[in-house]
């Protein structure tokens, strides 16, 4: 689950991260009333959504002027950059090309910036360890570093054994020629990082920049914080953050039957149980030359129910032009993905092809209701016959 900036920000304040100081407005009026509790003269507004990129980005209805994030210089001039965002969508690299809806801005008090750093935590599944990575290279995608200077990022495993160790942060502070005070000061802020990181069950936390200001403090300018989904029955309170109008509404939808859903750019809607089954349906199809809609896993023990709601979320997709159902029954039942494939069907009057692979417990019992519905479902025999037959059949119905 992800949030947004300044909820991250009061998360980290609270276990003892320097952010600087700064209120979140849902109006230009707010904004301008946000700026007056600020010291001045310099004030950042920032776009509040789940992407970066923000101020490199630009406004759709104003693609040649200013980005999500701008510096104002007086309270009149901070409800001016509200204004131009609040209410419009923003288009960044990480938005696509439909981009986001503003619904709010953070507005914060400005900061002497001598240096921008990088620095994050997260988990790294090659060693099943915290790491941490920092890298001189501040304010750009972590992603681009890594392309073109990979030997300016520096990575830190913490030892699960030993827990948090000074010798980390001080490691880290020197190779980003930190000197002084800043050692401290650096090292101070990246054990409270780890402490929020540890207790909030984070997946990453993410400060770009990490800001080293002209009197030595180290300050996170940018704070991208996401949470573990199946940690969060511990965190209510944090679950309360979550804004849904930043989150795909058919992957909304889906989490409510507990079904894994994952919305993509293709053509060819997925239903499949398992996984490790469902990237490898994704793949054959893209081998026959199609492409995946979405990735949808029904779990082993779906019901009818279940699956029926898994065809109507696939079928709300416009881009959807076939469906491919991929079922291995072992602990799913063959005719449970049967019944509820046609009571699906039959609710919202399918219109596009439907190729459908079935094998496993119950598969002759499955077999026979698809073929009793009088509904022109397409049987296959095996993996790659489906794939086949629905590439085959969406490029027919073109």
């Amino acid at each position: 689950m992800n949030i947004h900036e300044y909820q991250g920000k009061e998360l980290l304040k609270h276990y003892g991260v320097a952010v600087l100081e700064g209120h979140v407005a849902w109006t230009p009026e707010e904004a301008e009333a946000a700026a007056r509790k600020l010291p001045g003269p310099v004030y950042v507004v920032k776009s509040q959504i789940h992407a970066g990129g923000r101020g490199a980005g630009r406004f759709a209805d104003d693609p040649d002027g200013k980005g999500g994030v701008r510096l104002a210089r007086s309270p009149e001039e901070v409800r001016a950059a509200a204004e131009a965002m609040i209410g419009h969508t923003l288009v960044t690299k990480q938005t696509g090309a439909a981009g986001k809806r503003v619904n709010r801005v953070y507005v914060e008090a400005g900061c002497d910036i001598k240096r921008e750093l990088y620095l994050s935590l997260l988990i790294d599944r090659s060693t099943a360890r915290v790491t941490i990575m920092a890298s001189t290279e501040g304010g750009m995608e972590i992603e681009e570093v890594a392309e073109h200077h990979p030997e300016k990022i520096m990575r830190v495993a913490v030892d699960p054994a030993s827990g948090w160790s000074d010798f980390y942060a001080r490691r880290l502070a020197f190779s980003l020629g930190l000197t002084g005070k800043q050692v401290g000061t650096f090292g101070r802020f990246l054990a409270s990082m780890y402490k929020a990181f540890i207790a909030l069950d984070c997946a990453i936390v993410e400060i770009n920049p990490l800001v080293v200001t002209g009197a030595g403090e180290i300050v996170a300018l940018d704070a991208k914080v996401s949470f573990d989904d199946n940690a969060l029955y511990r965190h209510p309170d944090i679950e309360k953050l979550r804004d849904e109008s930043e989150e795909d509404a058919k992957e909304l939808e889906a989490a409510k039957y507990s079904l894994n859903y994952v919305t993509l750019d293709g053509t060819i809607g997925c239903m499949v149980n398992g996984a490790g089954l469902a990237m490898a349906t994704m793949d054959i199809i893209k081998l026959y030359g199609g492409s995946p809609a979405n990735f949808l896993d029904v779990g082993g023990g779906a019901t009818k129910e279940r699956v029926t709601a898994a065809f109507k979320i696939i079928l709300s997709d416009p881009n959807v032009e076939g469906i491919l159902v991929n079922i291995f029954g072992g602990i799913m039942r063959c005719d449970v993905i049967a019944e509820g494939v046609v009571a699906a069907a039959r609710e919202v009057s399918l219109s596009v092809p439907l190729v459908v692979r079935l094998e496993g417990t119950n598969v002759a019992l499955g077999k026979e209701i698809m073929a009793k519905s009088g509904l022109p479902i397409i049987s296959a025999d095996d993996l790659a016959d489906a794939a086949e037959k629905v590439v085959k059949a969406v490029k027919e119905a073109a």
